[in-house]
C-alpha cells in the first residue's frame, strides 16, 4: 500500500533527474527475480527495488544469478526494513529516491546459501526465525517490528534448541543453540541490534551470533534482556566473524533468508561473496 500511494512521487523524482523510468509491478512470489534477471539484456542501466526486504531479496537473487553488476537502488516500503536501517536509507520514498539519484555506487557483500540461493543481510534459524515469515502481513503493517518482538517472546517460552556444529574460517564450535544467525547487518527482524562499529557490509566477512540454550530462568532473562537492550555481553550469546560458515545439524531446519523461508537437511554451507552487488546510495 505504501508503494502504491507514493509511486508517482518516486517516478517524478527520477524523471526530474533525467531517468527514463519503466515500472514493473510484481505479481507473484519470485516475480522480482524473473524481472531483474532480464533487466540487463532488455537494455536497462539501473535497477531500483521499491518494496520490503523480501522483494529486495528476490531482486538481488535476479542480479546474482546472471552475474549482473547493474547498479541497484532500494526504496524501502516494508514493515521492518532491516537492510534499510543498516544502510541508513530514508523510509520516506521520495527522499529515498533522492538518495539514489544523488548517490554513488558502493559495493556490498552478498551471502550465498548452499550455492543456489542468496541473501542480503541475514540467514538464520531458531527461536526468532519463523516469526519473520509466519506473522501475517497485515499484522506487520499495523504493528511494525513489535509484531516480531511479540512473536519472538512467545517462541522463547518453548525453548526449542538445536544441537549443532558450526564451522568457521579458523574455528569450530558445538553446542545447543536456540538461535543462530549469519548476518551482514546492524538489525535483524527489528529485534537484534548490533553496534555499527561491529559491522562492515563490504569487508567480505559475516557477523555470526549464536544464542546458547538457557538452562534456567536466570539465563533466559539474560537473553531477553540482551535482545531488548542490545547489550550482549552476558555469556549467553557468542559472536564471531567469518567469511564462510558451515552449519552441521542432524535433521531438517527452517531458515529465514532476509525474511523468506528456506529449508535444509544436514550440512548447510554459507559463503560471503565480497562486493557481490553494486549498490546506489
Amino acid at each position: 500500500m505504501k508503494a502504491k500511494s507514493t509511486i508517482l512521487d518516486v517516478i517524478l523524482e527520477f524523471q526530474r533527474s533525467g531517468f527514463e523510468v519503466t515500472v514493473m509491478p510484481t505479481e507473484k512470489r519470485g516475480h522480482a527475480t524473473e524481472i531483474t534477471a532480464r533487466a540487463e539484456v532488455n537494455g536497462f542501466e539501473t535497477v531500483v527495488c521499491f518494496g520490503g526486504d523480501g522483494t529486495l531479496n528476490e531482486t538481488i537473487c535476479g542480479l546474482m544469478r546472471i552475474g549482473s553488476k547493474l547498479p541497484l537502488g532500494y526504496i524501502p516500503a516494508g514493515s521492518t526494513n532491516d537492510f534499510a536501517v543498516s544502510m541508513k536509507l530514508s523510509n520516506v520514498p521520495k527522499k529515498a529516491a533522492e538518495m539514489i539519484v544523488k548517490g554513488q555506487v558502493n559495493p556490498i557483500d552478498i551471502g550465498s546459501f548452499n550455492g543456489d540461493r542468496y541473501f542480503t543481510y541475514v540467514a538464520c534459524f531458531g527461536a526468532f526465525t519463523a516469526t519473520s515469515y509466519n506473522v501475517s502481513q497485515g499484522f506487520k503493517n499495523a504493528l511494525g517490528h513489535f509484531a516480531y518482538v511479540l512473536g519472538s517472546v512467545k517462541e522463547l517460552t518453548s525453548i526449542k534448541s538445536y544441537d549443532a556444529t558450526i564451522k568457521m574460517d579458523d574455528l569450530t564450535v558445538s553446542g545447543e543453540y536456540i538461535f543462530v544467525s549469519i548476518t551482514n547487518s546492524t538489525s535483524v527482524a527489528g529485534i537484534v541490534k548490533l553496534k555499527e562499529e561491529l559491522v562492515d557490509m563490504s569487508d567480505g566477512m559475516f557477523e555470526v551470533a549464536l544464542v546458547k540454550r538457557p538452562r534456567n530462568i536466570i539465563e533466559l532473562n539474560k537473553i531477553i534482556t540482551a535482545i531488548t537492550t542490545s547489550n550482549f555481553n552476558n555469556g549467553q550469546i557468542e559472536f564471531y566473524k567469518s567469511s564462510k560458515v558451515e552449519v552441521i545439524y542432524d535433521g531438517k531446519l527452517d531458515w529465514s533468508l532476509d525474511g523468506e523461508h528456506a529449508e535444509s537437511e544436514g550440512t548447510v554451507k554459507v559463503e560471503n561473496i565480497e562486493h557481490g552487488i553494486s549498490f546506489l546510495r
